[in-house]
């Protein structure tokens, strides 16, 4: 769960503005594009996987609609190599699998983030979207399926539901108005696409309608067609 993007990084790249400041003022530091006037704006909120850090989801935002704002956050784990982390992964060769604390720690101070988030930029959680990739996608389930209220919809791209998650989850109030989005590359080798229609058979279970997406060959990565698919379900998912 490397930083990202191949194709998708290079033509973002082509259209990148100037980098933007690292934001300091909430729970976790973050990257922002936002007008001088965000009210009534939806607000997307990225969340990087293992190892990358803010920057390497924040340029697929020039594919995406406009006149949204859009975040990037850090995750609070700094790793040996300068990349950051959600949660480390439990030892052995079992399933994929977080550290309990870390993983509940990561979750206590993004739900921090997103409300306060939600106040500064002026949204609402129903108009409130969670982009994850890879540990990013899982604290997007984390945070979901724990707390419907929290956003209005998400998107899981090349994550998976965690064990735990998977036992306990429970039908709630709203869970079914949430947009959801799932997304997996078939050939993926780190987390097996295996995961994907799993939890999208486990959201229908609890009453959601996931849009779900398969990408034949693709690894553990976002090819061209998955960031115009996920541009077309968000100008859906909040308007």
């Amino acid at each position: 769960m490397k930083p990202l993007f191949a194709a998708v990084l290079m033509l973002c790249c082509a259209f990148a503005q100037a980098q933007p400041v690292l934001q300091t003022d909430l729970p976790l530091k973050y990257l922002v594009q936002t007008s001088a006037q965000p009210e009534g704006q939806p607000l997307v909120i990225f969340l990087h996987g293992y190892g990358a850090n803010e920057e390497d989801l924040f340029t697929l935002k020039q594919m995406l609609p406009v006149d949204y704002t859009y975040i990037s956050v850090r995750a609070p784990l700094e790793m040996s190599n300068g990349g950051y982390k959600w949660f480390t992964r439990l030892p052995g060769n079992g399933e994929y699998d977080a550290v309990p604390a870390e993983l509940a720690a990561s979750e206590q101070r993004l739900t921090a983030f997103i409300q306060q988030a939600q106040r500064k930029y002026h949204a609402d959680a129903a108009h409130t979207v969670l982009v994850g990739f890879s540990q990013g996608a899982i604290l997007s389930y984390q945070l979901a399926l724990g707390d419907p209220r929290l956003v209005g919809g998400f998107a899981a791209l090349s994550g998976k539901v965690l064990p735990a998650l998977r036992g306990s989850a429970q039908a709630q109030p709203g869970l079914d108005q949430v947009k959801v989005f799932i997304a997996h590359g078939t050939a993926d080798s780190v987390l097996p696409y295996s995961n994907a229609p799993a939890a999208d058979a486990l959201l229908k279970r609890l009453g959601n309608t996931p849009q779900f997406h398969a990408y034949p060959g693709m690894d553990h990565t976002v090819n061209m067609q998955e960031a115009s698919d996920l541009a077309g379900w968000l100008q859906q998912a909040v308007r």
